[in-house]
């Protein structure tokens, strides 16, 4: 259920950062009604699920602020458990109707994290519109309970119509396609750039080239 993570607590004679380990098992009732993350075909709809507050991302002791900022501070992102259920239970509901065809939980490194993850699991990139918000914020916080879904764009529309009276926020963040991941202002990442920097890495670290 774990790692070994008690063996190792400090590195070069520093502690290692908190490591709680939590372990959670589930059921898939029927195989064929489940979805991976990888985008499955260009032109299908992207979802966010979940996004609480459109008007900014939660920073505090995220990847960014650390990695980029150089910063480690800042509460964590709140958790609520009864607004996870409820996203929870909408999203599996979604994935069992057969109405999702990739799905991705947002956690560290946020949305720009997931989605590439996604672009670089189906080998398929995305265009993304423009949320009219601070980009670092929109696309590197770790607000919890949030999902990204691909749907078929002949669905898209039904399903933020259901979304609405249950008080479930839905947004469509842009469209998948190409080789490239794109910005609402044309800024493009190719997905060959974001292999090898995704894959290349640990073999640099290992030759000690880096």
């Amino acid at each position: 259920m774990s790692g070994n993570v008690s063996l190792y607590n400090e590195t070069n004679g520093s502690a290692i950062l908190p490591t709680p380990a939590i372990g959670g098992v589930g059921v898939i009732d029927d195989l064929d009604k489940m979805t991976t993350v990888a985008f499955k075909a260009p032109g299908d709809v992207i979802l966010l699920v979940g996004q609480k507050d459109t008007a900014s991302g939660w920073l505090g002791q995220s990847l960014y602020l650390r990695e980029v900022a150089g910063r480690e501070e800042g509460a964590p992102p709140p958790v609520d458990l009864k607004h996870e259920k409820l996203i929870g239970d909408f999203v599996r509901n979604l994935i069992q109707a057969g109405r999702v065809t990739a799905c991705h939980d947002l956690s560290d490194g946020g949305l720009a994290v997931g989605l590439t993850e996604m672009a670089l699991a189906g080998n398929i990139g995305c265009l993304l519109n423009d949320p009219g918000v601070p980009r670092h914020g929109r696309l590197f916080g770790e607000d919890q309970g949030r999902y990204v879904l691909t749907v078929k764009a002949a669905d898209a529309t039904a399903i933020l119509r259901e979304a609405e009276p249950v008080n479930i926020p839905v947004q469509m963040l842009g469209v998948t396609g190409g080789k490239d991941i794109v910005l609402a202002d044309e800024t493009a990442v190719s997905l060959a750039d974001l292999r090898q920097l995704h894959e290349g890495w640990f073999p640099t670290y290992m030759s000690g080239k880096n």
